[in-house]
């Protein structure tokens, strides 16, 4: 079962056969550098995906594997997952590419390709996304696909700035 689906990437569903391939890509230093959680091990993964599958059945939303179409190889995760932020439950999108899936555009087709799906096939309204102010590669990532305005906040200890991306500004970035 697939969520979505764009030019280079099938979005679909985690399973815990995902398990080898992204604890590939979530242990490299790198790809983990601005993650509150930091490097995850197998067992880490097998966690995050576990929790994955507990959004799906409970939220009806979550990090989603990333498939390349031309290499049938699992690159990443994105998606929309609960998050609590500020005594507010708000979906928080986020993602994470294998580095050598950087700077290619790939973040923001999938990131396009997950906000249309959430603000097409489900009720929200809006979508957030945290960023360090430091992670450029990020802030550049969410600027492209739409999210202008941010607050700055503490999160988990860390300086982040909140940007929050609406149902009616999307729309209307589509024309």
């Amino acid at each position: 079962m697939k969520i979505c689906e764009t030019q280079r990437l099938v979005i679909r569903p985690f399973s815990i056969d995902d398990v080898p391939a992204l604890s590939e890509i979530l242990s490299d230093d790198e790809v983990m550098k601005y993650s509150i959680r930091g490097v995850c091990d197998e067992a880490a993964t097998r966690d995050f995906i576990k929790w994955c599958l507990q959004c799906y059945d409970s939220y009806g939303l979550g990090s989603w594997a990333l498939i390349d179409k031309h290499s049938d190889l699992l690159i990443g995760f994105c998606g929309v997952s609960p998050q609590s932020f500020a005594g507010n439950e708000e979906p928080n999108l986020g993602y994470r590419l294998a580095v050598d899936f950087w700077n290619k555009g790939l973040a923001c087709e999938a990131a396009k390709g997950v906000l249309k799906y959430v603000f097409t096939q489900t009720t929200h309204q809006s979508v957030v996304v945290i960023i360090e102010p430091e992670h450029i590669a990020s802030l550049k990532v969410a600027k492209k696909i739409g999210f202008t305005d941010y607050s700055t906040h503490e999160f988990h200890g860390r300086t982040v700035q909140l940007y929050r991306l609406t149902k009616s500004q999307w729309s209307n970035s589509l024309v």
